[in-house]
């Protein structure tokens, strides 16, 4: 359901010094939802593999080429 909230002001300056109305219409949203009731079967995990920083990776090089 959607209603209309109030209209909120701001200004906007303009050329030779006029000044305009600036508005927003904002609205009030209303969501209503359900859980269906069913049963998913769980994915299974594969290990993760822990990501490592370009720096790291960089400091690493270096100490095996100095080796």
């Amino acid at each position: 359901m959607v209603q209309r909230a109030r209209q909120m002001r701001r200004r906007t300056y303009r050329a030779h010094g006029r000044i305009n109305p600036f508005m927003s219409s904002p609205c009030h949203i209303e969501v209503i939802l359900s859980e269906k009731e069913q049963v998913v079967a769980k994915a299974q995990d594969e290990p993760v593999k822990k990501k490592v920083s370009k720096k790291k990776l960089a400091r690493q090089k270096l100490m095996a080429a100095r080796e």
